[in-house]
């Protein structure tokens, strides 16, 4: 079985690569995915998964960071131009994106979730002969939307597991949920979906990840810890516009706001059970030397190494904000734009994770864990999984890379593709006939 598995996956290596460029020269950000999105569940559909799409996934009301309605429309048009299979995109308005494909083997056993992030960064790809997308022919199309994370091979390696699990269905045991995630960037879109209930019933959930810790091609890390909790928002402060020479005393500055905030927020205490994190990235206001600015917002960040401490910084942070409100007279609206939590891959699957890629024979240096030193919403549906009794570990998958992960040059060694596919499906047969 396991030779099988792996002759498979290597046997869909020009396919992966092909699926992977499309998905590439197609990219779409977060919420934005209705190309892409349509293309995943044309695929399942047609290996014989149950797929479910958009509402059946994605809890609205959990949704972050949401593209304003006419930005929605503005890129499910361009999908439609691009090759959207436009019998699935009703089901995605509102930025409905998400997609899982089920597999039910009819045997008993475990239910088995693998999550697929999809969605591509909001930034301009390099256009110089160097950058090899651009050199062969599968650069980003598409204006301030690039895969620069690897979105696009995890978006290809589940469409590989997907099929080459069909064609040895009759060998595994349960169900598996073949997980397809929008708008991972900026930890917008896994607590919709961890919010719908889809894997309220998961025995065991697997995330990957392509080339992060450092990992070359050629090395499998089995599990990651040092996820960062974090909580994304926008403060938008409204004062009161008036002439600053001849009747400044109506005015309402709500730039003195935001800059007080600004200011404040850099010097919440830290916490005394671990790490903690700040960031003010944005300050907009004002449009004029000679008016008292009535519009400003902020758009800030804060982390920490548990989800306890985010919320102690959070908490802090809204205060501060407020308080920044009152002491210049002036309304302010806070939205929440992302999150996700902290998180700890099981140990239990670390060492099966060992051993399987120990057996395997695919890679020539096997980690235990890392730690990923940033935040990942996948720890939403980690966290429901675990506490509803399941096990989750997110692993990663060695490749070369261009230039750093979000780097307008960043690429990947697509031999990579193959071994994370066959990898995930020696995990999901061992897990699954134990």
């Amino acid at each position: 079985m396991k030779e099988k598995i792996i002759q498979l996956a290597a046997e869909m290596q020009g396919e992966l690569v092909t699926m992977r460029r499309d998905f590439h020269r197609h990219a779409e950000a977060g919420w934005t995915e209705f190309r892409t999105a349509s293309i995943v569940a044309k695929h399942l559909e047609d290996y014989g998964y149950k797929v479910l799409v958009g509402e059946d996934v994605i809890a609205e009301s959990a949704m972050m960071g949401v593209p304003s309605d006419e930005i929605l429309k503005l890129h499910m048009e361009r999908a439609k131009m691009q090759g959207a299979l436009t019998q699935y995109l009703d089901k995605m308005k509102g930025g409905k994106t998400g997609v899982v494909g089920i597999l039910e083997t009819g045997k008993p056993g475990p239910v088995i979730g693998l999550r697929f992030d999809i969605d591509a960064n909001d930034m301009s790809e390099a256009k110089e002969e160097k950058h090899r997308p651009l050199k062969e022919g599968f650069a980003s199309i598409n204006d301030e939307a690039m895969h620069a994370c690897g979105h696009d091979g995890h978006t290809a390696v589940g469409l590989g597991v997907a099929k080459v699990l069909m064609e040895l269905k009759d060998k595994f045991s349960g169900t598996i949920k073949l997980i397809f995630q929008p708008a991972e960037e900026g930890v917008r879109g896994a607590a919709s979906m961890a919010e719908k209930g889809i894997v309220n019933d998961v025995d065991y959930l697997l995330g990957m990840h392509l080339g992060t810790s450092g990992a070359e091609t050629g090395t499998f890390i089995c599990g990651t810890n040092g996820f960062l909790a974090t909580s994304k928002f926008d403060a938008m402060y409204k004062g009161v516009p008036a002439h600053a020479g001849a009747k400044p005393e109506e005015g309402k500055s709500a730039l003195l706001a935001a800059a007080s905030a600004t200011m404040s927020l850099q010097g919440i205490y830290r916490h005394s059970k671990g790490a903690s994190r700040i960031n003010i990235g944005v300050l907009q206001a004002g449009t004029g030397r000679n008016v008292v600015p009535d519009k400003a917002v902020i758009k800030i960040e804060t982390r920490g190494i548990t989800s306890e401490i985010d919320d102690f910084v959070k908490k802090e942070a809204l205060r501060m904000i407020k308080a920044s409100a009152l002491m210049y007279d002036v309304e302010v609206e806070i939205k929440e734009v992302g999150g996700a939590k902290s998180g700890q891959s099981d140990d239990e699957l670390i060492v099966f994770a060992r051993k399987t890629a120990e057996g395997s024979g695919l890679f020539n240096k096997i980690i235990d864990t890392a730690d990923l030193g940033g935040s990942e919403d996948f720890t939403y549906l980690m966290d429901r999984v675990q506490k509803k009794g399941g096990k989750s570990s997110y692993v990663i998958v060695g490749t070369k890379i261009a230039a750093g992960h979000h780097n307008s040059y960043f690429d990947f060694d697509e031999e990579a593709m193959h071994q994370a596919v066959a990898i995930l499906l020696l995990m999901v047969q061992g897990l699954a006939n134990p």
